[in-house]
C-alpha cells in the first residue's frame, strides 16, 4: 500500500542505464530506480510464462507488475471473434501471466480500450464478460473515448466500475476530441487506483494526416507546476484509495523517467527495497 511510481515499459529509457546495458539486463537496472513497471509488450503479443519468470527473477520480491491486456482482447486488432473464440484467447492470456499471479507480484491487469470503444450496450456487455472471465483478478480499466464520461453517462460509468470493482485508470492526456478522456478524479476500486501520464501534446495526439504520429503522440515533458498540481490531486486521492500507482507514458522524447523521478521528489518518496544500483554517479 502507498504510492508506487513507474514507467510504461523498461526498454526505452537510456537515462536510467549505466553504459551500454544489454536489453536482457535493463529490467534489473530499471528495478533499482522504480518499484513497479507496466508490461507493455503483453499488448502486442501473449507472452510465454517463461518471460514472466525471468522478469520476476530480475526484480526484488517487493516489485510489482501492471500487465497490459493483449490487443486482441481489447479490439485494437479489429478482428471479429465469437464469444467462444474470445474466451479461449482470454484463457491463453490468463495462463501466460500465472507466474506473476502465483508469485503475488501482480499490481493489475490493464485493459485499455481503443478510441472507437464508445459507450454502447455491446461494449458494456464486453466489459461484463471480461469481468466475469477474470473475476479473481485486479482489473484496471482505461477508456480512450470521452462518451463514457459525458452527460449522464459519467455517473453511470463510475457506478458500473464500482459495481464490478474495476480499478479506475485516471488519465492525464490532451483534450483532443472524442478520442481522449477528461481527468476524472474518482476511485472506483476499494483499494487501488491507477494514474497514467500520457503528456499533453494536443497536436500530436490524433493522426491529423501525420504518418509519424505514433512517434510524436507522447512527446511531452511535464513542468514543475504541472507535476505539483498532480501532487495536490494525489493528496486528495489518498483520502479515498490506499494504493495508488503512477505510470509515466510520455516517452516519445525520453521524458518519462525524468518526470517520474521529479514526481518522486515532489512527493518526498524514497523507496528502500529496490535492486542495488549498479552505478550511481551519472544516474538520475
Amino acid at each position: 500500500m502507498g504510492i508506487d511510481i513507474g514507467l510504461t515499459g523498461w526498454g526505452d529509457h537510456p537515462s536510467l542505464y549505466a553504459g551500454q546495458s544489454k536489453s536482457s539486463e535493463k529490467l534489473e537496472e530499471y528495478a533499482s530506480h522504480f518499484p513497479v513497471v507496466e508490461v507493455d509488450t503483453a499488448f502486442y503479443a501473449v507472452q510465454p510464462p517463461s518471460h514472466y519468470e525471468k522478469w520476476m527473477r530480475q526484480t526484488p520480491d517487493s516489485f510489482s507488475f501492471v500487465i497490459k491486456a493483449f490487443s486482441g482482447l481489447t479490439g485494437h486488432d479489429r478482428e471479429t471473434r465469437s464469444i467462444q473464440e474470445a474466451k479461449e484467447l482470454m484463457k491463453r492470456y490468463e495462463e501466460s501471466i500465472q507466474p506473476v499471479v502465483e508469485g503475488e507480484r501482480l499490481k493489475a491487469l490493464l485493459f485499455q480500450f481503443p478510441p472507437w470503444f464508445d459507450v454502447r450496450k455491446q461494449h458494456i456487455q464486453k466489459l461484463r464478460l471480461i469481468r466475469e472471465w477474470l473475476h479473481d483478478y485486479p482489473l484496471a480499466l482505461e477508456f480512450r473515448n470521452r462518451t463514457w464520461f459525458e452527460g449522464p453517462y459519467r455517473e453511470q460509468t463510475l457506478d458500473f466500475m464500482k459495481e464490478g470493482q474495476w480499478i479506475h485508470t485516471i488519465c492525464d492526456e490532451p483534450q483532443a476530441g472524442e478520442g481522449s478522456v477528461p481527468r476524472v478524479l474518482v476511485p472506483t476500486h476499494p483499494e487501488k487506483t491507477l494514474v497514467r501520464f500520457h503528456g499533453r501534446n494536443v497536436h500530436g495526439w490524433n493522426k491529423n494526416g501525420n504518418k509519424d504520429w505514433r512517434k510524436v503522440r507522447f512527446l511531452y515533458r511535464y513542468n514543475e507546476e504541472e507535476l505539483q498540481e498532480w501532487a495536490d490531486r494525489i493528496d486528495e486521492l489518498k483520502a479515498k484509495t490506499p494504493d495508488i500507482t503512477l505510470l509515466f507514458n510520455n516517452n516519445s522524447g525520453g521524458d518519462a523517467a525524468a518526470n517520474a523521478k521529479q514526481m518522486q521528489s515532489i512527493l518526498g518518496i524514497n523507496y528502500s527495497d529496490l535492486n542495488p544500483r549498479q552505478m550511481d554517479l551519472f544516474n538520475l
